[in-house]
């Protein structure tokens, strides 16, 4: 059973979100600034506190939007960001999202979703994506937990699982991870055809 709405609001109201670093990960806010189109639409999936997204709009990205199940960490987006555009937080379930976006950004919202979903993820990003588009970001190299988020897996879980929608997928080793998760994350990088 996947985790739903009331679990993510009750972590949040607890302070329970080991995850969050405090600030935008290192290896996407390293993509993130060499971007050069700043009318790129850029989605954020289960993007909690959405520190990248508030890094990429502070950089002057005019189509950032922000997609959670739960709108308790997208308020503490907008105290830390108060001209972020509200009508770019988006509360719902990304796997009935029907917009569409050049980028989406993966930060811990794939270890949030049970194994089990994880096709169902993968053809969600496929659909929100334009042809031409891209999936990038981190994703942890470490099994973690079976029975609970986050949820890791490993590059070869992975291939098998993006490979057949992303045929040009490619993985490598995060070289600038924060401390905690080095060694432990790869940086996907899955264009669509």
């Amino acid at each position: 059973m996947a985790p739903d709405r009331q679990f993510w609001e009750e972590r949040y109201h607890r302070g329970d979100t080991p995850w969050d670093v405090g600030g935008a990960s290192t290896p996407l806010r390293a993509y993130i600034d060499q971007l050069e189109d700043r009318d790129l639409r850029i989605l954020f999936p289960g993007a909690g506190r959405a520190y990248e997204a508030e890094h990429a709009h502070r950089r002057g990205f005019r189509n950032v939007f922000v997609l959670d199940l739960t709108d308790a960490p997208l308020q503490d987006l907008l105290r830390r960001c108060p001209d972020f555009p509200r009508d770019h937080l988006l509360v719902g379930d990304l796997f009935t999202h029907t917009g569409t976006y050049d980028r989406i950004v993966e930060q811990t919202c794939f270890c949030a979703i049970d194994p089990a979903l994880r096709p169902d993820h993968v053809r969600a990003m496929h659909r929100m994506l334009r042809p031409g588009g891209r999936l990038v970001g981190v994703l942890f190299d470490d099994p973690l937990n079976r029975d609970r988020p986050p949820f890791g897996g490993s590059q070869a879980e992975y291939e098998r699982l993006f490979r057949p929608l992303f045929p040009r997928v490619r993985f490598a080793r995060c070289h600038n991870s924060i401390g905690p998760r080095s060694g432990r994350e790869l940086w996907m990088d899955a264009p669509r055809d």
